[in-house]
């Protein structure tokens, strides 16, 4: 069997459920239930991120061998290990969910390498006491879509999850895609995770809400601890600080979220990292055309709470939830609303330092900020595309002719879904934001070349869009694997101009508008 440096922390410092069985339940004053991963019926390794592996230690022949692809289907456990699904709560759409906890999730273990800490999950092992009406399982399609999200994210930039491996069950698993009664049988599969730890809001939020401060103790005393060393644990000021430490880093990943354009889709505090980090990738997507109210969740397509414009908004209100939570460990909720009462302008000043960036501004001013507001608005009088725009932007120079004719729009020409609407008042709207942005890039030291160097460097030329993911879907679904291997070298250089791959630099095809898988998506994606 292969050997993995294990080094498990949450299933020996924590409290366990004593129920040995996967019969669900509703588990008290424990953070996880023992488990063991479903058997999967045929299992066949798809992917594996070689990054990932070398994280962990392993090597080409480890990844060949037939531990590899058994114990990272769930079909064998580790030497020394001791899976657990989670405990959590949480909100759902605003509204408290109750217990909630790894419902298709599986900690394997955590392990240590190069003085890293990684804990390893499967999705799509099983069930778990947890599972509720489900069946633990996942599919091909939303485990491709986690594989390729999940290191995407990483080498844009975001705080993310990783992904190690990608396998088939060779079980068929039935599911409603658009949940509108059309269920049918898909290829099962199994993604194999992996991120310094899995704790969400939700795993604080179980315990206050049902009284249990011993145990919310614990396991905040335990993240301090692993996770925030510098903190003095066990009190208050501690709490107060570690509260302090999650809103930074949460209003840290929102803004990686604004830059890149990503909808997380379903923000509920159980999808939200302690850590800081974006985990679940279920109905996520990226802006196509620039629409602050778009969101790619059908679920959410009459509220659209968890909207691209609103997601710092929902973090905001999501954080409140985990203030909540641990205010029984603080007992003064002043200084909890202190924190809060920041995030609003802090957010906003890291916004526009961030969109700065993504123009070649050096100097944040408020005349910034008004080209800032005038191009957001600016951008939504036609469908315009928004990696498109920022990437192709670094073109314009200092020294370009602004002509009446709007030749020089020539730049951003192939951000447009429809070119040809770029006329009389909307043209003249876009003459007047250039002619303010050039007044700004003259008002700048850089030249333009070294503009365009740092403006590719925080605007991507390439990102997973959904119609992307859907054509290595078809493609799997055949059998055909390629499409996934080259997405997956594709998004490790998202910066890079990569001219052999160019043909991924394009806009929404217009056959994947209204497609299942591109732009509607359910939480079963």
């Amino acid at each position: 069997m292969i050997q993995l440096n294990i080094k498990d922390k949450f299933n020996k410092e924590l409290p366990a459920d004593p129920d040995k069985s996967k019969a669900l339940r509703q588990v008290f004053n424990a953070c996880y239930s023992t488990v063991t991963p479903k058997t999967p019926l045929a299992p066949e390794l798809i992917h594996v991120s070689q990054e990932m592996a070398d994280a962990l230690g392993l090597t080409e022949d480890d990844i060949k061998s037939e531990s590899f692809l058994n114990v990272f289907s769930g079909k064998e456990v580790l030497q020394n290990s001791d899976p657990y699904a989670m405990c959590y709560g949480g909100h759902q759409f605003g509204n408290w969910a109750g217990q909630l906890g790894d419902g298709r999730a599986i900690n394997l273990a955590e392990v240590e390498h190069d003085g890293k800490h990684w804990a390893l999950q499967l999705k799509g092992a099983g069930a778990t006491p947890y599972s509720r009406r489900a069946d633990g399982l996942a599919v091909l399609r939303s485990s491709i879509r986690e594989h390729l999200c999940s290191e995407a994210m990483y080498h844009l930039g975001v705080p993310t999850t990783r992904s190690l491996s990608l396998m088939l069950s060779g079980d068929q698993v039935m599911r409603d895609v658009m949940y509108d009664g059309n269920s049918a049988l898909e290829k099962g599969a199994i993604v194999c995770r992996m991120a310094p730890a899995f704790i969400r809001f939700g795993n604080f939020q179980i315990f206050t809400s049902r009284g249990d401060v011993d145990t919310l103790r614990k396991l905040t005393d335990f993240t301090i601890r692993h996770y925030f060393p510098e903190i003095a644990q066990g009190t208050k000021e501690g709490y107060v600080e570690f509260f302090r430490q999650v809103v930074d880093r949460t209003l840290d990943m929102i803004v990686h979220w604004q830059r890149v354009g990503f909808v997380h889709g379903v923000m509920n505090t159980d999808n939200m990292s302690i850590l800081g980090l974006t985990i679940d990738y279920g109905p996520y997507g990226w802006l196509e055309g620039y629409d602050p109210n778009w969101t790619p969740n059908t679920t959410d397509r009459q509220n659209r709470r968890y909207r691209f414009g609103n997601q710092p908004n929902i973090a905001l209100w999501n954080l409140l939830q985990l203030g909540n939570a641990i205010y029984p460990l603080v007992e003064d909720a002043e200084p909890l609303q202190e924190i809060l009462k920041g995030f609003q302008p802090n957010y906003e000043e890291a916004y526009l330092k961030m969109m700065c960036n993504k123009l070649g501004l050096q100097e944040m001013t408020d005349s910034n900020e008004g080209l800032v507001s005038s191009l957001v608005d600016t951008l939504q009088l036609s469908e315009t595309d928004m990696t498109i725009f920022f990437r192709n932007l670094a073109d314009f120079s200092k020294e370009t002719e602004l002509d009446a004719e709007g030749v020089f729009m020539v730049i951003i020409k192939d951000a447009f879904y429809k070119p040809e609407e770029i006329t009389g008042d909307i043209l003249e709207k876009w003459s007047a934001w250039f002619v303010e942005y050039q007044k700004h890039l003259h008002k700048e030291t850089l030249s333009d070349a070294e503009r365009k160097g740092k403006m590719n460097s925080v605007n991507p030329k390439y990102v997973l869009r959904n119609y992307m993911s859907q054509l290595a879907i078809d493609a799997a679904d055949e059998g055909d694997y390629s499409i996934i291997q080259e997405l997956h070298e594709l998004l490790k250089k998202p910066y890079d101009d990569q001219p052999e791959m160019s043909k991924w630099f394009a806009k929404r095809p217009e056959w994947a508008r209204h497609k299942v898988g591109c732009s509607m998506l359910s939480c079963s994606s």
